[in-house]
């Protein structure tokens, strides 16, 4: 059975879009300061700045991010069947370069991804590793092989760039509208309330923007995901059961299933139970499942005898 065509490709189409919607709405807020402050000069001046800023904008390297969390490398040698899953996962993204893949030794259950799309790093924990069987754990590699193809650090990156421009325009346009208060107040100049709002409120409403991007392409990641491995459905559980087991001890031990939820507008991924059902909207498999998966065993029990089972956090 064939994952549904129709939906996985309305879903995707759904996602560029509102990614889109997104980033020009950024752009919008940022140029509207430009133009309070200085015109239509401004806001040449304010996209050439931006578009040098992202052809140099510095990136942080992957491997000192690895260092900071004191993750270890993961090679063929000592994780073979995790290393030869992401090269899979990688071929069949139409990855030019494999990622290269990390360890890291915490508790907590969660991968995630550093650097560009030529030189990019997967990180995964212990707890995921611990806690999710092989089916689960190919789910999450290939959601995150998934933001390595749509490029999405730099994206993000680029969205957080806008965001901080506009955060800094902002504090300008007041501190500039302190300076000139007593002028105003002792003269008759007409007050633009929109100008004054818009300082007030543009870098709330462009942070609110990049957290609707964040999600968004957490949406179109899961996608490319379910069409990678053709199993939805294993990367569904892996969100519930990293969902389950997210949260401090105390919440899981005396408030289990009730933890108090964050207001949706706020959130950096979209809530569990959509996700779970965007996935399982979807049927599969797309292509021919990894052949090598055995699913009744974990990735820590595959490659423990090299090198996982004597790592504790």
């Amino acid at each position: 059975m064939a994952i549904d065509s129709q939906i996985w490709h309305q879903h995707a189409l759904a996602n560029r879009i509102q990614s889109l919607l997104l980033l020009v709405a950024m752009v919008s807020f940022l140029s509207l300061l430009g133009w309070v402050l200085w015109g239509v000069d401004g806001i040449f001046w304010l996209l050439l700045l931006g578009f040098v800023l992202l052809l140099f904008n510095p990136v942080a390297s992957p491997w000192l991010i690895m260092r900071m969390y004191r993750a270890t490398r993961l090679t063929s040698v000592k994780a073979p069947t995790l290393d030869s899953t992401l090269r899979e996962l990688a071929h069949r993204a139409g990855l030019h370069r494999v990622p290269e893949l990390f360890y890291v030794p915490s508790p907590m259950v969660n991968a995630f991804t550093v650097g560009s799309r030529n030189e990019a790093v997967i990180a995964v924990t212990d707890g995921l590793l611990r806690s999710l069987d092989t089916r689960e754990t190919v789910g999450v590699l290939a959601h995150e092989v998934s933001h390595v193809r749509n490029n999405d650090m730099w994206v993000m990156g680029m969205a957080d760039l806008f965001s901080r421009l506009t955060s800094l325009l902002s504090l300008l346009g007041q501190f500039l509208l302190l300076l000139n208060l007593p002028l105003i107040v002792m003269s008759n100049v007409s007050i633009n309330w929109f100008a004054i709002l818009l300082l007030i409120f543009a870098p709330n409403l462009s942070a609110l923007a990049q957290l609707g991007l964040s999600r968004t392409r957490e949406y179109e990641a899961d996608l490319s995901a379910a069409r990678l491995t053709g199993d939805p459905e294993g990367l569904a559980n892996a969100l519930v059961k990293i969902e389950q087991r997210s949260g401090s001890l105390l919440e899981r031990l005396f408030l289990p299933g009730r933890r108090i939820p964050e207001p949706s507008l706020l959130r950096t991924h979209p809530p569990t139970k959509e996700r779970v059902r965007r996935l399982m909207a979807l049927k599969p498999p797309v292509v021919e499942p990894l052949s090598f998966i055995r699913r009744e065993r974990g990735f820590l029990q595959d490659d423990a005898p090299v090198y996982l089972v004597s790592r504790r956090p």
